[in-house]
């Protein structure tokens, strides 16, 4: 898991217990004051009761929550692929994380593209684009009208096959097309599991205090050739691609470090031409952190090369005082990423491991897909043979409580304090 594997044995859950037990009452009354605070901007998505959110889910398709007792739950859907749906802290009336695209879900019908079902974790495959893309029919030019989420990513439940009262695991096989015309079959296995308090404090890597609320969760996907001849680089390879749907606010700030270096051997620090520079007002660097603007207001993409990626990305809502952190396994050993950029010429396989997705309007009079914000992690190029395996494993935690911290964590996570974060794009 290069660097960042899983933590050893469990903590006491009784122990877990008693401590998140003593955070109920804080958490409780601190999550009221954030909640009455939480959206004052005009035309931000309102943050909804984690309560509400599975009570409308519920009314369109199956939930299964994960809880260990601590508070934190974890709500993921069968129906739609076995997405990561939203999470909670805990405690009354507690925030959900997750943004839920309502009236794709309310529709109950395949929508053109892609069906915006929303969700922290879902499960695709890469490359959109390029000569072996997957989200884009052989020879269709590479434009949003001809833009295609592939069905089996999409549409239609994914098997359960296991669950427990804090994992679930899902098993599909599908078969794919890419751009080049060759056939990618292919069985997945993905669980997603609710992580205790103590595994959530080791991947912190600081001090989480009782009055720290926090919740945490994996998914682990494993792909697995299921046809009859190797995936080979010269006809195309896929990736593992995990991607979470956040809800905007115009405090919203991602916030990326990076492996440092000269340009001239590390290469470019931050690639924005996925759809078009990002303005300066929306991005901009420090000797080793990204700030991209989170506000589901204007369309624009980022990615960073393997040599520049590290294990974690994240945000800061300083609306809500809601710190989201997503870390992924990364396997050091491969530099070949597949290239998702819209581009027949570019090279297949100088791709990004991190991504980040800012959603707003497509051209002018356009609405957006959300509005919503995304962290993406993708796994390497993966030139498996028949029966050969690999697995993508893609962390989200989301941490509040008071200002120091959750300030600590930041820190140690994302090497830049909230202070800077919050300022990094206030006066551009």
């Amino acid at each position: 898991m290069g660097g960042m594997g899983r933590i050893g044995p469990r903590g006491s859950m009784a122990r877990i217990g008693r401590i998140c037990g003593a955070v109920i009452v804080v958490a409780a009354l601190a999550m009221a004051g954030c909640r009455q605070s939480a959206r004052p901007e005009e035309g931000t998505p309102p943050v909804n009761p984690f309560n509400a959110d599975v009570a409308f889910l519920r009314q369109h398709s199956d939930v299964v929550l994960l809880e260990d007792g601590s508070g934190a739950r974890v709500a993921v859907a069968p129906q739609y692929q076995g997405r990561v749906m939203t999470s909670t802290t805990g405690g009354p009336d507690a925030p959900s994380f997750g943004w839920i695209g309502r009236a794709a879900i309310e529709a109950g019908a395949k929508q053109p593209h892609m069906n915006v079902f929303g969700g922290e974790d879902r499960f695709w495959l890469g490359p959109e684009g390029g000569r072996y893309a997957l989200f884009f029919a052989p020879g269709d030019p590479f434009d949003l009208d001809h833009w295609q989420t592939p069905e089996p990513l999409d549409w239609g439940p994914w098997q359960t096959s296991s669950q427990s009262s804090t994992q679930v695991a899902f098993r599909k096989h599908m078969s794919l097309v890419n751009y080049s015309g060759t056939r990618f079959d292919l069985d997945v296995d993905r669980t997603v599991r609710l992580l205790t308090r103590s595994e959530a404090a080791g991947l912190l890597g600081a001090s989480t205090g009782g009055a720290l609320r926090i919740v945490a969760f994996e998914s682990s996907n494993t792909v697995v050739n299921a046809g009859t001849t190797a995936w080979r680089p010269e006809t195309g390879l896929i990736s593992v691609w995990i991607l979470g749907q956040f809800i905007p606010s115009p405090r919203t700030t991602i916030a990326i470090p990076f492996a440092g270096g000269p340009e001239s051997t590390a290469g470019p620090v931050v690639n924005d031409k996925y759809f078009g520079a990002v303005p300066g007002d929306r991005l901009t660097t420090t000797d080793d952190v990204i700030f991209f603007k989170g506000d589901g207001q204007s369309r624009g993409k980022i990615g960073l090369s393997p040599t520049r990626a590290l294990d974690v990305a994240g945000s800061y809502d300083a609306a809500s005082g809601v710190l989201t952190l997503v870390q992924y396994s990364r396997s050091r050993g491969n530099t070949r990423y597949v290239n998702s950029m819209w581009d027949l010429g570019a090279d297949p396989y100088a791709g990004d491991v991190i991504n980040s997705y800012n959603d707003g309007p497509s051209a002018p009079g356009k609405a957006p897909l959300g509005p919503f914000y995304e962290l993406e992690t993708s796994s390497h190029a993966l030139a498996l043979g028949p029966g050969e395996r690999y697995t993508h494993v893609h962390r989200t935690m989301h941490v509040s409580g008071p200002e120091a911290e959750v300030d600590r964590v930041a820190r140690a996570t994302l090497r830049v304090g909230l202070e800077q974060i919050r300022t990094a794009l206030s006066s551009r």
